[in-house]
């Protein structure tokens, strides 16, 4: 397939770097399925401070969190952008703020890991993520609406889970006993009935995986990554 003008520009609207980061490798890699060796769509990122979304989310003001991604929004429609991702699971508290506000159409992560689930037949999620996300309705509330059941941790481990992700995984580093770590939380949720756990952090992938986790693993960051492809080339403007 021919790179032309009717497959669509991806806007990614970043927060964290790793994630972000993570989420544009993965369009640039794997849209060669579709389009041939070394062709992708069009790709443009714009990233606020990660220190002004944390200010943010310290105080619970998810108006100034959707102003950031609104501002992202609308410097990606001026570079061409025909519609909008956000790798990071913890600022889509402030997504119907800027869902009718938005410039251009967005996809929802949460969507997508449900899609997935639904998919695959899971019955009971685990949900890992910051404890901003965890201790939110961002998950919960899609996932109960697709008749799915879910868990979160016990609250000390939320709070270490967030402490691990804020402290070591935005900043690139990768310890082998937080990798355990991790994955003895994801034991304990197949232990008391997970048949998958969902990795709502955009980093988290970049130390578990199926290959390394105890039960099957909801990469949200891949599966946005793929539904942003999908969006892009399969289904195309018309």
């Amino acid at each position: 397939m021919k790179l032309n003008n009717e497959i669509k520009h991806i806007g990614i609207v970043g927060c964290s770097a790793e994630g972000a980061a993570l989420c544009y490798k993965t369009i640039c890699n794997e849209s060669a399925k579709y389009l041939g060796k070394h062709a992708h769509p069009e790709v443009s990122m714009h990233t606020h401070s990660l220190a002004s979304y944390v200010q943010y989310l310290e105080s619970n003001n998810f108006e100034g969190i959707g102003d950031l991604m609104l501002s992202s929004a609308k410097k990606l429609k001026a570079q061409g952008a025909d519609l909008l991702i956000c790798p990071d699971n913890t600022i889509h508290q402030a997504f119907n703020y800027i869902s009718s506000k938005s410039p251009l159409p967005w996809l929802h992560i949460v969507d997508c890991v449900v899609d997935s689930a639904l998919s695959k037949g899971y019955t009971n999620l685990g949900i890992l993520g910051t404890q901003w996300l965890v201790e939110s309705d961002v998950y919960p509330e899609k996932i109960e609406a697709a008749n799915i059941s879910w868990q979160r941790p016990p609250q000390r481990t939320i709070e270490k889970v967030g402490h691990l992700i804020m402290y070591e995984l935005v900043n690139g580093i990768f310890k082998p006993d937080t990798i355990q770590y991790f994955q003895d939380i994801i034991r304990q949720f197949g232990e008391v009935g997970c048949d998958a756990v969902v990795l709502g952090c955009t980093e988290i992938p970049l130390i578990i995986n199926d290959s390394n986790s105890p039960i099957p693993t909801l990469n949200s960051n891949r599966l946005l990554a793929e539904a942003a492809m999908a969006e892009a080339i399969l289904m195309r403007s018309k």
